[in-house]
């Protein structure tokens, strides 16, 4: 039996997770999602979030035994959780995230694909701290591969994303790269691009590298193959 902490993306909460922990559980795991600040249940104001307390939110999660899987911009928090303290967490699964590099904040990750899917639904407030999405793209960019009921739902759920914690560079170190690290490759993925996500992990073991035939959102399409392939990599540690 493994332990599994599941951080979500841009725009989404823990609720993103409700048919991936019945999945988990099935196979005789434990798994606990958690609202980012700012998102879900988290009333943190948007603009005064940040990456180093997305970070520590992650942290306050998890245990030295826990497996923690971070999905799209949740890899940059679940890195930042690493770097801090290396040795309360077993091991990081991005899935379908994005790998940080040091010295380089999400945005500047994103700007280095060579195709930015997700650009023409963003929409910044008039705040100017957050953005959203756009709800007749979401559909397309998350979900072309989920339940039409499903869909109506999650796209119902989206809320704002705080801009300064995408921005904020990294500083990641040995002590980031001392955590065993594995990836899941989504195939068919609308808003960060497959061949992108293959090029962020090219230097890395194959056994360490898996690929579903999903969207963006593994969680909702296919929670039963994402768990078997989390249950893949628990075997592996």
């Amino acid at each position: 039996m493994a332990r599994f902490l599941l951080v979500h993306g841009s725009c989404h909460g823990a609720w993103c997770w409700r048919d991936a922990i019945p999945a988990l559980e099935a196979l005789g795991h434990q798994a606990q999602a958690i609202d980012l600040p700012g998102h879900g249940e988290d009333d943190t104001p948007v603009g005064d979030c940040t990456l180093p307390g997305c970070g520590a939110a992650v942290l306050a999660a998890t245990t030295p035994d826990t497996i923690i899987v971070g999905h799209s911009w949740g890899g940059y928090p679940i890195s930042a959780a690493a770097e801090v303290d290396p040795s309360a967490m077993r091991a990081l699964v991005y899935l379908c995230a994005y790998v940080p590099r040091d010295g380089l904040s999400l945005v500047d990750m994103r700007k280095r694909a060579e195709r930015q899917p997700i650009l023409p639904a963003v929409v910044r407030d008039a705040d100017g701290c957050s953005i959203t999405i756009d709800p007749e793209q979401a559909p397309d960019l998350f979900y072309h591969d989920c339940a039409s009921e499903v869909v109506e739902w999650a796209v119902s759920q989206l809320g704002p994303q705080a801009i300064l914690p995408q921005t904020t560079p990294i500083e990641i170190s040995d002590r980031y790269a001392s955590v065993e690290r594995f990836y899941i490759r989504c195939a068919e993925d609308r808003t960060i691009p497959p061949e992108y996500q293959a090029e962020m992990v090219q230097d890395w073991p194959e056994d360490r590298v898996f690929q579903m035939n999903t969207s963006h959102s593994p969680f909702l399409s296919d929670p039963a193959g994402l768990a078997q392939i989390l249950d893949t990599i628990a075997g592996r540690l």
